[in-house]
């Protein structure tokens, strides 16, 4: 564990990697929320929203993992490349596309379903055919899922144009791991312009969903030479999640990360937390150094500071890297390029 000097060393090189970035950030964003407006088809599309509530709507009713699948395919897509809707396209051949990286193949259909229904449901209407981005759509969808799942409802800006380009390549080393520590997290995150109380509130989507046993199982089996499990994984917990997830577990099976309300978006994942029920080790680290810990403690006694950084964060990451103008396109079928 990292002493005091080193965890004022971290969030001091968090903060000149802040100054360094806050140009650039400025710049782009700039740009970006110039165009980005949260009536962008006022006069387009103007009930986008409501055609795409509804077929989220009706997604969400179908099965238990939209929300998760949903949100996550959001946070994926805008990591990698921006908020392009990349993610979704389909490889021309070889499995060469983002989605068929290693660290998106978990990503679950539920999510990718819900925007092309989504989508569907918008071309439906003559007026709006292709006229709103797949990228707009998830952005919207993302919003969606969290309020039926019992989160805030926030206003979206859209105006975004889907990419071209979906390649491998860019999704190495651009995606938080489920074993990735602050000091990995904390400069990956801070390069799109969050920081680390973005971080935290948007770690608490982990409060939605489920994992394989294969991102968690190493802190319950050979955790190190002198602990078979993690030491700070609570007693009670580490014994139920290896009833769950025995060594020989199938890779098929999962487990809900929220052990408490996983179907809920609130902030008992953050209550977890404080009782060493973070399931991941990027999990647990946000309550590792003090400042983080600060937080972590704020948002699990107030939902309301937790749903007002979240949504704050989840608006400044849905600005990442977007196209607009000409930069992109407005696909006809989400998976394929134009």
């Amino acid at each position: 564990m990292y002493g005091i000097n080193r965890e004022v060393e971290i969030m001091h090189c968090s903060q000149y990697l802040h100054l360094v970035l806050l140009v650039s950030v400025i710049l782009t964003s700039s740009c970006v929320n110039a165009q980005l407006q949260r009536d962008f088809y006022r006069n387009l599309c103007p009930n986008v929203e409501s055609i795409v509530r509804s077929a989220v709507e009706d997604k969400f009713k179908q099965t238990i993992v939209t929300a998760a699948a949903t949100l996550r395919l959001f946070f994926h897509d805008c990591f990698i490349q921006g908020c392009d809707a990349s993610i979704i396209l389909r490889s021309a051949g070889n499995n060469t596309a983002e989605k068929d990286h290693p660290d998106n193949l978990s990503l679950a259909g539920d999510g990718f379903d819900t925007v092309i229904k989504a989508k569907a449901a918008v071309d439906n209407v003559p007026a709006c055919k292709n006229k709103v981005s797949c990228a707009d759509i998830l952005a919207m969808a993302a919003r969606d899922v969290i309020a039926l799942a019992g989160g805030p409802h926030y206003a979206v800006e859209l105006g975004r144009r889907d990419g071209r380009m979906s390649s491998q390549t860019s999704v190495q080393n651009n995606l938080p791991h489920s074993n990735s520590g602050l000091q990995k997290l904390l400069p990956m995150f801070a390069s799109r312009g969050l920081s680390i109380r973005h971080l935290i509130a948007l770690s608490g989507a982990h409060t939605l969903g489920f994992s394989h046993c294969n991102q968690f199982s190493s802190r319950l089996y050979n955790f190190n030479s002198t602990h078979k499990v993690d030491p700070t994984i609570d007693v009670t917990y580490a014994k139920k999640l290896q009833e769950m997830c025995p060594q020989d577990a199938l890779p098929g099976v999962v487990i809900p990360m929220d052990p408490d309300t996983p179907q809920l978006f609130d902030n008992t994942y953050y209550k977890n937390l404080q009782r060493g029920k973070g399931l991941f080790t990027s999990d647990h680290t946000l309550v590792t150094k003090r400042g983080s810990r600060r937080i972590v403690n704020i948002f699990a006694s107030n939902k309301t500071a937790f749903e007002r950084v979240f949504i704050a964060a989840i608006t400044k990451l849905g600005r990442f890297g977007v196209k607009t103008g000409n930069l992109g396109e407005i696909r006809k079928d989400c998976a394929v390029v134009n």
